[in-house]
């Protein structure tokens, strides 16, 4: 199939199948590509129009599963970028899996990190890195390292020496504290 043809595939009859597909070709960024074949359109574009063909009969939730895995490095950045701000027009509501932490942190919302089949922890991007909730959830989104600490006060006395506490914790209680190189 072309372009448009790929696009209106999973169209419903009811639909008027030209106008949503000059709609989705609008949204993707693929106007004057319409009778192309996959063949003649870049990696990237390829990914626009799948990307247009899953959007086209406005679904009320998109799985996205790997979807620029198999992209070269340079264009699996300039691709996300492009795909995040379709969905973000399009208001699509997306579950968005992928291995890459960096990935996950750039398009998502609100991200989950699994481990063993269990959710470690469930918030913004900026949660998820600043202040993961274990251990596991530091170390794969970004270099972290641990030292013991005792909390006295306001401070946490460490053998690098007293750092500011963020969060009421217990007088005497023991704590791991997180040092990231970035923090």
């Amino acid at each position: 199939l072309d372009v448009s043809g790929n696009i209106g595939f999973g169209l419903p009859r009811n639909v008027d199948r030209k106008k949503r597909v000059q709609e989705m070709l609008s949204l993707v960024g693929l106007k004057g590509l319409e009778k192309r074949m996959p063949h003649e359109l870049s990696g990237g574009e390829q990914q626009r129009v799948a990307l247009a063909r899953a959007l086209a009969p406005s679904p009320s939730v998109l799985l996205l599963d790997e979807p620029f895995s198999n992209l070269d490095a340079d264009l699996r950045i300039r691709i996300r970028a492009e795909v995040k701000d379709i969905l973000t027009c399009a208001g699509a509501t997306v579950v968005f899996v992928t291995h890459d932490q960096h990935e996950a942190l750039f398009m998502g919302d609100q991200v989950g990190v699994m481990n063993a089949g269990q959710m470690e922890q469930i918030d913004t991007p900026q949660a998820i890195f600043q202040k993961p909730a274990t251990p596991f959830v530091a170390r794969f989104v970004g270099i972290a390292d641990f030292i013991a600490g005792t909390v006295q006060d306001n401070v946490v006395i460490t053998e690098i020496g007293n750092l500011p506490v963020y969060n009421q914790l217990p007088r005497g209680e023991t704590v791991s504290v997180m040092l990231r190189p970035n923090l």
